[in-house]
């Protein structure tokens, strides 16, 4: 459940995005088109990402998001340039900040506080590294 200071966060999130996504899209002519975002979409779909996200995630892509977006942007197609950028704006601030404060396929890995002992393994003359009894504990 959500608390007021997480909402509190998240909106500040938000804010953070809006202002550097202004910066990056100054004008409504700088925000990609509807056919760029099909093209995202349709290249969620293929094999390459299906792959690397069942390699990063443990799962298929699911591309639905991808597909809200291209719908998102066509429903703003009848909007002033400006209105436009502004909803286009705040749809993405608001998804950075999910993304921001989500979980990472980054957070499978624990972080080691200490070294490993016996690590990297002594190598002796003659030796090849991968015949060694020596075990990494």
């Amino acid at each position: 459940m959500a608390t007021p200071q997480d909402d509190k966060v998240f909106l500040r999130v938000v804010e953070d995005e809006e202002r550097r996504l202004k910066v990056l899209h100054p004008t409504p002519e700088d925000l990609p088109g509807c056919m760029s975002v099909f093209d995202t979409y349709l290249s969620c779909n293929v094999l390459n990402s299906q792959v690397k996200s069942l390699y990063r995630y443990g799962e298929m892509a699911s591309c639905a998001h991808k597909l809200d977006d291209f719908k998102f942007c066509m429903s703003l197609k009848s909007l002033a340039p400006e209105r436009r950028r502004e909803l286009w704006i705040q749809r993405q601030a608001e998804w950075w900040a999910h993304r921001r404060l989500g979980k990472s396929s980054e957070d499978v890995w624990e972080v080691r506080t200490e070294p490993l002992k016996n690590f990297p393994l002594p190598v002796i003359p003659g030796q090849h590294p991968s015949s060694s009894s020596q075990s990494i504990s």
